[in-house]
């Protein structure tokens, strides 16, 4: 399973299940290695509390890629429309949030070849993800999980880019 995808469940509202998921991501990311240390004498209601200060509560870390893109402009109305038929395709369930959530957009990425991973990345992803990371402080521990999202997403465009391989 692709890093990209692996990270996906981290940008989830925290559950019982986090721990496994926090683990599940791998600790090889440096990044990765700090936030699952930061977090896990954290329990899950303490988790969901940071989760939602950081993410829900503050508009500019919201984990919506088209709202940091493109606002309330009408370009995120069909922004969430390919995304949505991306993920029908790729059998991603949206799960109650938008489709341009960062919980649904890594795993598509990840499953996304060459080409067409590297342009996504570099044209969407990318942007938001320095926009989250920008408003999320260091001393908060979502700060590692976001520039953990940001090195991987930078490192799957190079290794797509330098491959050439394969077209979406």
């Amino acid at each position: 399973m692709d890093a990209l995808t692996r990270l996906g469940p981290l940008f989830a509202y925290p559950d019982d299940r986090y721990a496994a998921h926090i683990r599940a991501a791998g600790a090889d990311h440096p990044a990765i290695a700090r936030f699952a240390a930061r977090t896990e004498a954290l329990g899950t209601a303490i988790l969901q509390e940071q989760f939602t200060a950081t993410f829900d509560l503050n508009p500019a870390a919201a984990l919506e890629i088209g709202w940091h893109l493109f606002g309330e402009q009408y370009e995120r109305g069909p922004f969430l429309v390919m995304l949505r038929e991306r993920l029908r395709a790729a059998d991603i369930s949206e799960a109650g949030d938008l489709p341009d959530h960062l919980r649904h957009v890594l795993p598509l990425v990840g499953l996304m070849a060459g080409d067409a991973r590297a342009a996504f990345a570099t044209r969407y992803l990318t942007p938001a993800l320095d926009k989250i990371g920008a408003a999320v402080p260091d001393d908060n521990p979502f700060a590692d999980l976001v520039r953990a999202a940001r090195e991987l997403t930078a490192q799957a465009a190079r290794a797509a880019d330098a491959s050439g391989a394969g077209h979406d």
